[in-house]
């Protein structure tokens, strides 16, 4: 087995649990996690560059979230066509519902 020993260069990430309960994540809860996987803000960095840097944040978190809900359409339409060809119009129908 061949490590690569740490360094300055290496990237490192931390490790991170969420849950819900009954329900999957919306796709706000995944543009907020999306984004801070994106852009993260030292507390040391001056005032006016955190600022700029979370109003950046909350405008990303907004087009993800947009374009999220596009994928799940998309995806919707993807199943509803399979049920529809594979002969199931009526459970086609309670997907493209949802």
């Amino acid at each position: 087995m061949n490590v690569t020993p740490l360094n300055a260069d290496t990237p490192t990430f931390g490790v991170e649990v969420r849950t819900t309960s009954y329900r999957g994540f919306t796709p706000q809860e995944v543009a907020e996690r999306c984004a801070d996987q994106i852009l993260s803000v030292s507390d040391e960095a001056p005032e006016v560059l955190r600022e700029q840097a979370y109003a950046f944040r909350k405008k990303l978190v907004k087009i993800l979230e947009v374009y999220m809900r596009e994928a799940i359409k998309s995806d919707r339409t993807t199943i509803f066509n399979a049920l529809t060809d594979a002969g199931h119009p009526d459970l086609a129908n309670l997907i493209r519902r949802l």
